[in-house]
Parts: C-alpha cells; sequence; structure tokens
C-alpha cells in the first residue's frame, strides 16, 4: 500500500512544521493567498526538503481566501490557471526544481469537481502550460474526467482532516464539525482511506473513496500534529507514503518517513 500526501501551503501558515511530513506541496500562486516573496519562501522551503511541489491556483479572492464560489467565463477561468502555474513554475525552475502537479483551491477545486465546464476550463489551462503535469482532483469528480480527457495525467485525492457527507461530497465548512482537528481521528480517517479505500461519513455511513493522494490543509488547527499522527499509524499499518510523479498518475515511489 502506498499513497501521497499532500499540503496546501504558502498561505500565510506555518509550513516549515508541515512540511517534514507530505511528499507533495501545493503553493499558493498569489490570488487567494500569498504573493512573490511567499511563493519564491515557500518553493525553496519545500525543495530543500525534498517535497514535490505543484501549482495551487484559486480565484482572485483573498477577502474569502478562494473559498467563495466566483462567476466567470470560461476561457477567463482557463487564462487565469494558466497565468498562476506559469507564475509559480517560475520560481521553482528558479530554484532548480520541476514542477510536478497543479491542483485547484477551494472554490475553484469544487467547481472543478460540480461544473463540467469549469473542469474543462483547468485541465485546458494545464495542458496549454505543460501536458506532462499530474492534475489532481476530487476523486471519481468531473476535474477528474476532464484531465483525462484532456490527455493528462491524474490524480484522485482524498481529505484527512475533513467529513464527508454520505454522497461522497465534503461537509461544507459553514456547518458544525465540518473540520477534523482530533490527530487521532484524523489519522484513523487517513488509514481508512490509504487501507480500505473507504470513509465514514458524519451520518455514520461508510462509503468507497479511492485516492492516489491524501490531502492536509495548512490552516487546519493543529495540522502539523495530524500530519505527525498520521505518519505513526501509517507505520504501524504498513503504508508507505510516495509522492506523485509527473506523468505517471497512481505509480509512486518510496520514501522513507521521518522519525519520531
Amino acid at each position: 500500500m502506498s499513497i501521497d500526501l499532500n499540503a496546501d501551503v504558502g498561505e500565510g501558515m506555518d509550513d516549515a512544521a508541515l512540511l517534514p511530513f507530505v511528499t507533495s506541496a501545493n503553493v499558493a500562486c498569489g490570488m487567494h493567498a500569498g504573493d512573490p516573496s511567499v511563493m519564491d519562501a515557500t518553493v525553496s522551503l519545500a525543495l530543500s526538503r525534498g517535497v514535490r511541489v505543484g501549482a495551487h491556483p484559486g480565484y482572485p479572492d483573498r477577502e474569502h481566501f478562494g473559498r467563495m464560489a466566483v462567476t466567470i467565463a470560461s476561457d477567463a477561468v482557463e487564462s487565469l490557471v494558466l497565468y498562476q502555474v506559469a507564475a509559480l513554475d517560475g520560481f521553482v525552475r528558479s530554484r532548480g526544481g520541476t514542477l510536478t502537479h497543479v491542483k485547484p483551491h477551494g472554490a475553484l477545486y469544487h467547481g472543478g469537481a460540480e461544473f463540467p465546464d469549469v473542469a474543462r476550463a483547468i485541465a485546458e489551462g494545464v495542458r496549454r502550460f505543460r501536458p506532462g503535469l499530474v492534475l489532481v482532483g476530487a476523486a471519481d469528480s468531473m476535474l477528474i474526467e476532464a484531465g483525462r480527457e484532456a490527455g493528462l495525467a491524474v490524480a484522485e485525492e482524498a481529505v484527512a482532516d475533513r467529513r464527508y457527507r454520505s454522497d461522497g461530497t465534503l461537509v461544507p465548512r459553514g456547518e458544525a464539525r465540518a473540520l477534523i482537528i482530533d490527530p487521532d481521528e484524523a489519522a484513523e480517517q487517513a488509514v481508512l482511506i490509504a487501507r480500505d479505500r473507504a470513509v465514514i461519513a458524519a451520518d455514520g455511513t461508510r462509503i468507497p473513496v479511492r485516492a492516489d493522494t491524501l490531502c492536509l490543509h495548512g490552516d487546519t488547527p493543529g495540522i502539523s500534529a495530524i500530519a505527525r499522527r498520521i505518519h505513526e499509524r501509517f507505520r504501524a499499518e504498513g503504508i508507505r507514503i510516495a509522492p506523485l510523479e509527473p506523468g505517471r498518475a497512481g505509480r509512486h515511489e518510496g520514501v522513507v518517513i521521518p522519525p519520531g
């Protein structure tokens, strides 16, 4: 068993405490959070730790952290994604690294999961920049389908620090108990996803979830403690943490889990 562990970073949180525990970093591209200086510093920190770097484009909505739906034309979504991916890639290359993947942020991510025109626009923006990039999206979503149709490698994602509804979608952040902040509970969900390809929904329903990569949100309270506990449980269960490989979705190379 192996799975990638990714984190959304470059958003003003304590990335230094989180990055030792992940294999892929999704770096904010200056629209919903971050700025050129933060992007550069975050890329440098991730690469110094051997973490694969991806772009984390979002809607230009800093007031709501990119988590409020925005209605714009499909061609504008495509250009927005292309612009942000290209910007982040410049920082990665300047630091001697290679951009590996793209994972949309917040409302853009959910829009791509729910609306085919948004999904196709995101996928086309990624394809236009570099067809060899991995497109990360919610498992079994429209974004994954659009990525495949565009000829991209895709990675299906599940989430360790959010609760699910019985239909397989995430409990909205505005609802009570949407976040999982207890390290043991988050680790148990992570193990269930990686080992059994399933998750227990908020109403107790067991639902199937197929995931190549598991997400941790950098702004979840206590996220570094959650990440550490996931590592401890994965080690005990014999689950290997392995990074995404560009152009080779679903195929990972093993990495050493840091001690303690």
